[in-house]
């Protein structure tokens, strides 16, 4: 395999046939943890350790590699143990719903004090693997002979060996680090974290690790001071300063996170830091200076994001805005079908709004979605929104097209609109054929996987209605109308109306597709069918 940089970004030349050659952007590489061949205590962390020094080298090179807490965030929410020794068919599953190029997978061995390390890459758009390298030398040169690993897969590359080196902590002190990040429990963590600290007190991204296992603790006042020894002049500076305005809005110490957060946007936008703002706003005493929470909220959501769009909605809702809720709601649960606290907020607004099928939707898919809302219901609060559903982002400096939450939802949604698109065609046939109890099965499972599909909710609604359950066919063609005003919906829609003695509605229905078609022979025909006022 060959990479070459080009406009800072890294391209392959892979073989496809022995007189052509395919170039592939590389829109993102994630480094897996390398497995060890050995159960030695001294070499457990050594497959963790091998996926951050080559992701560290391939960065530094100039390839976009994921991350370790992004690769851990995807693994999480795709529900696949973050482990070694996957599947190669898991391995590349995961990777495309990341929206990665290539894969790198490798294995190590210890012989003595030699280290032996075997790398090869995955191009995911065929699944093919790559030549594979073969880097060894003494377990204490370790960086070295990963820098030779990422020199391979990235031949040509402006940086020197020395200038690699030139950033790598001492080794004992990565240890440390590492075995701080793979511990179990927080105390086991610091006590890692902090002895790297007393080793190598530069290793800054010690601190930023430690951050996190205090404020998972709740303990914002230790992951406060942790973050606040970065250097300014630190490459992780500010990260580390958004990590603080993360613990000051824990502490409720709103003025402190505003005033951070504000700086760090004005020295560089980020949806990230706009929602947090938003945040800080919305928990702020009514009145308070720094601009209404949907002001910030509305200039994340323009630059990207699912959350954000959840906490525009969810702020509008908040604020008494019933109409500009229900549209930024949809819009979070368009992108996220699995969003169960949108679904309840919606459904809560469009009750409000009067829209009592399309609440009763909403609320049926958040309660089949979580548990958390069925409980709810049943409590005297019922009906009601509660405070604090509003999200912290933590994703920092991430261009829309990489986030790891935006690339799954949309791996997701992809994958949903096939199953559900499947369904759809499979209840159409059985309705064409009159069986319909099959037609609703399948029909109903495709409006699960997409609630707003205006097709699958008209077709179920005509099944309904040759069934003879009527009040649930009023129901899913109210639902169709609804996500998409189309003549068919209403045509049908005033069918059942009229079947089930509802005149009134009947007549409302036709009389708005002639205002749209008044030369729509059906509906003039259903209109004049209908008996007088």
């Amino acid at each position: 395999m060959m990479w070459v940089l080009s406009t800072g970004l890294a391209t392959l030349s892979s073989p496809v046939a022995a007189q052509t050659r395919a170039e592939v952007t590389a829109s993102r590489v994630l480094v897996m943890p390398f497995e060890t061949s050995t159960r030695e205590a001294r070499s457990y962390w050594l497959g963790e350790g091998s996926a951050v020094i080559l992701t560290d080298g391939l960065l530094a090179l100039g390839l976009p590699a994921m991350s370790r807490d992004e690769r851990l965030r995807s693994f999480e929410a795709l529900h696949v143990p973050a482990v070694t020794g996957l599947s190669r068919a898991t391995i590349i599953r995961v990777g495309q719903a990341v929206g990665a190029s290539h894969v790198v997978v490798g294995a190590i061995a210890l012989a003595g004090d030699d280290l032996t390390v075997r790398a090869r890459a995955i191009l995911l758009d065929t699944g093919q693997m790559q030549p594979e390298i073969v880097e060894t030398g003494p377990l204490a040169e370790i960086f070295a002979v990963y820098d030779r690993v990422a020199q391979r897969l990235v031949p040509g590359a402006s940086a020197t060996p020395e200038q690699l080196e030139a950033s790598h902590p001492p080794i004992a002190a990565f240890e440390q680090y590492i075995k701080g990040l793979l511990a179990q429990t927080p105390a086991t963590k610091l006590a890692f974290l902090n002895e790297a600290l007393r080793l190598s007190p530069s290793l800054q991204v010690a601190r930023i690790a430690a951050w996190n296992v205090h404020h998972d603790l709740g303990d914002s006042d230790r992951a406060l001071a942790a973050v606040r020894q970065v250097p300014a002049d630190h490459r992780l500076s500010r990260q580390a300063r958004f990590l603080a305005s993360v613990s000051h809005l824990q502490m409720g110490r709103y003025q402190d996170a505003f005033d951070g957060l504000t700086q760090l946007n004005q020295e560089g936008r980020d949806a990230t830091l706009l929602n947090n703002l938003g945040v800080v706003q919305l928990r702020r005493p009514a009145g308070s200076t720094g601009g209404r929470a949907v002001s910030h909220f509305n200039e994340a959501a323009g630059l990207d994001g699912v959350d954000s769009f959840f906490n525009l909605g969810y702020a509008y809702w908040l604020d008494g805005d019933t109409a500009a809720a229900i549209q930024w709601l949809h819009e979070a649960v368009r992108r996220n079908p699995a969003d169960d606290a949108a679904h309840y907020v919606l459904g809560v607004a469009l009750q409000a709004a009067g829209s009592a099928t399309e609440a009763a939707r909403e609320s049926e898919l958040a309660r089949r979605l979580s548990s958390v809302w069925a409980e709810r219901e049943a409590t005297p609060a019922s009906g009601s929104v509660p405070r604090g559903l509003e999200r912290v982002r933590m994703d920092l400096g991430l261009p829309a097209s990489l986030r790891v939450e935006n690339v799954i939802v949309a791996a997701g949604q992809r994958d949903q609109k096939q199953l559900a698109a499947f369904h759809l065609e499979s209840g159409r046939r059985a309705y064409a054929a009159e069986r319909d109890a099959e037609a609703i099965a399948e029909l109903r499972r495709a409006v699960y996987l997409s609630p707003y599909d205006h097709e699958a909710h008209l077709l179920l609604g005509r099944a309904y209605l040759r069934s003879g359950r009527l009040t649930e066919a009023v129901s899913a063609l109210k639902i169709s109308v609804w996500s998409a005003d189309t003549t068919a919906a209403r045509l049908v829609l005033a069918e059942a109306h009229t079947v089930t003695g509802a005149v009134t509605e009947a007549r409302a229905e036709l009389q708005a597709v002639l205002t749209r078609e008044p030369g729509n022979p059906d509906a003039r025909r259903m209109l004049e069918r209908l008996p007088p006022r």
